[in-house]
């Protein structure tokens, strides 16, 4: 593995929701890096990509209320372990769990493994409230992939907010996850 600056030279074999996430990021005038790599599916390989990048790829969590009627993309620090009573009372919504893959499809253009913040492009009617723990904002840079989990990208963390955020016509809560010790 290895960082490159920018969006792939050979696009051929890249899925169309990959390619209009550089596509966007290259209009947004925004600099990024990106690694290339197997499936991330293991905390191991995550390691490896995050030693690449060289800043920590965000966990992704795609989550609703009981009624299946508010959507809720958290993003949070990978190395933070989450429980659902922590957000639910800042957010007022009880019962929070994981999202069915359908909606995470039919909102993110995403399958689970590869949700990320770059989904929200493809949610044109907001259906999803942007959730970002606070400390992914002390950080200069967040890592996180373009749609899918093969690519990761290493962006400033104030051009997603002050550029991509406004751009795809969503804003962030921001919420306070408590670190517990590992267990």
């Amino acid at each position: 593995m290895e960082l490159i600056k920018g969006r792939p030279a050979n696009e051929a074999d890249r899925l169309d929701k990959e390619i209009r996430v550089y596509d966007l990021l290259d209009q947004l005038g925004m600099e990024y890096y990106r690694t290339d790599h197997e499936p991330a599916t293991t905390m191991e390989v995550c390691n490896d990509i995050d030693k690449i990048l060289g800043t920590l790829i965000c966990k992704n969590l795609f989550l609703c209320n009981r009624q299946k009627t508010q959507f809720y993309l958290l993003m949070m620090p990978g190395d933070k372990v989450f429980k659902t009573k922590d957000l639910s009372q800042q957010i007022n919504s009880a019962r929070l769990s994981f999202a069915d893959e359908e909606y995470m499809k039919e909102y993110l253009d995403i399958t689970p493994g590869s949700v990320s913040i770059m989904g929200l492009m493809n949610d044109t009617d907001n259906h999803v409230q942007l959730l970002i723990d606070k400390e992914v904002l002390e950080e200069a840079s967040l890592g996180c992939h373009p749609c899918i989990n093969t690519s990761s990208l290493k962006l400033k963390t104030s051009e997603v907010m002050d550029k991509f955020l406004p751009a795809v016509h969503h804003e962030a809560i921001i919420v306070e996850l408590p670190r517990y010790e590992n267990i």
